[in-house]
């Protein structure tokens, strides 16, 4: 298995950070090759240029910094994504990021439908802190970001990945125990990757 771990949170010592850390080892427990890409500690620039739109549907030609990270998601078979869920959307570098790597000739061709390219994607994880209870980020909001990432993003692009997304509901009130329950969930679901 290699894995592209995807960190999205500005703090090294935030709870995303750890969580990025147990699926880390979690991974490497299983044989896993872990290639853990921290968007703010790698200084991702979010924005998508004026040229790379110009450029959007026609062949593009990425800047060699977007071409690595393509590189990075192509070599890999697992992708976990590990970020906090802000008003009730992604991180802005973690759009940016979808925005600037998954792009067309590359994640899909354009078309009705599209033609999905990321075809060695076998499964992804996605790990979400929330300080909202569950019930909000479920019943009143009907879980956006899991829509838009299993739905508009993987679906579209890797319509063979196994998808699978965890959401730490009431981050801001964490204690060990449900810390700790939390962090067994994770694990068990790195073990079904």
């Amino acid at each position: 298995m290699r894995a592209l771990l995807v960190l999205a949170h500005p703090l090294g010592d935030s709870l995303c950070a750890h969580l990025a850390r147990q699926a880390t080892e979690a991974l490497q427990a299983r044989g896993a090759t872990v290639d853990v890409l921290d968007l703010y500690a790698e200084d991702f620039q979010p924005a998508l240029t004026a040229d790379e739109r110009r450029l959007h549907y026609s062949t593009p030609h990425p800047s060699p910094d977007i071409t690595a990270l393509q590189q990075r998601l192509a070599a890999a078979d697992t992708l976990v994504l590990v970020f906090p869920i802000w008003w009730f959307s992604l991180p802005a570098i973690l759009k940016g990021w979808f925005d600037r790597v998954w792009t067309p000739k590359f994640a899909f061709d354009q078309g009705t439908p599209i033609t999905p390219l990321l075809t060695g994607l076998k499964s992804c994880l996605i790990i979400a802190t929330l300080g909202s209870p569950w019930w909000i980020d479920t019943v009143v909001m009907r879980q956006p970001v899991r829509r838009v990432l299993k739905t508009g993003l993987v679906f579209a692009c890797a319509p063979q990945a196994k998808f699978r997304m965890l959401s730490l509901h009431g981050a801001e009130e964490m204690d060990a125990t449900k810390l700790d329950r939390f962090t067994a969930r994770l694990r068990k679901a790195v073990g079904k990757l």
